[in-house]
């Protein structure tokens, strides 16, 4: 009695063609975001539900340059489907891929809308449980204090301090309001990146001195400082 291997199914790869808006940042890029926080002011939800592709080809920027502008749209809760424009070199590794070939197909005019009274804004979040991988958690207007760990693949973005009681192992963002006073603390030191203002350090750059660790991150002077909490 014999057993015959069943033939191997071909993979069916079929084309998509998708619409999408380009946001296309200019030179001094802080005007360029005041701009972009005006429009999202009169139209709050402006990019909610649709692909976005960012175009930089008017900015050339570096590495840490794009990882910062991702970081500002992201606190914007502006999702970049895309990156066009960019060397590959600039291109952070656990970011949007690079795109070519995009043509224009005109423009989205922003509606105005009547002002509404502004909110008191949080001071602070609070996670009870874990973020776990491909969560991403945006408090742009305080810290943010995560009870449990933070998985491989999640990221926190927040606009104060962040304080993570188990274990960092994914991204962390500290001070993206332009705060440069904020900090990162854990439990156990084992990120993937961490950020804080405008500045950021990738797993390969942090080293493995504090592996495992509790660990506390802060800026001093323009740089990125860590230190044991033992």
């Amino acid at each position: 009695m014999t057993s015959q291997t069943p033939p191997r199914r071909h993979l069916p790869l079929r084309g998509r063609a998708f619409k999408a808006l380009a946001l296309a940042p200019e030179m001094p890029l802080a005007e360029w975001l005041a701009d972009l926080d005006a429009a999202l002011k009169r139209s709050p939800t402006l990019f909610d539900g649709r692909a976005v592709i960012l175009d930089v080809a008017a900015l050339k920027p570096g590495k840490d340059d794009l990882q910062a502008l991702l970081t500002d749209l992201g606190l914007r809760r502006i999702r970049i489907l895309g990156v066009e424009g960019a060397e590959p070199a600039a291109m952070p590794s656990d970011r949007p891929p690079l795109l070519v070939g995009g043509r224009p197909v005109g423009t989205v005019e922003i509606p105005e809308v009547p002002a509404e009274p502004e909110t008191p804004p949080s001071t602070s979040l609070m996670i009870e449980g874990s973020v776990r991988s491909g969560q991403s958690v945006v408090h742009p207007t305080g810290d943010v204090t995560v009870m449990g760990s933070v998985s491989s693949g999640a990221e926190i973005l927040a606009g104060g301090s962040i304080h993570v009681y188990g274990a960092l192992r994914g991204r962390a963002i500290a001070g993206a309001a332009r705060n440069p006073r904020a900090r990162i603390l854990c439990r156990k030191f084992e990120p993937e990146l961490l950020g804080i203002d405008r500045f950021v350090r990738t797993a390969e750059e942090i080293g493995t001195s504090l592996r495992g660790r509790p660990a506390q991150i802060w800026l001093d002077g323009g740089a990125i400082k860590m230190a044991s909490l033992d």
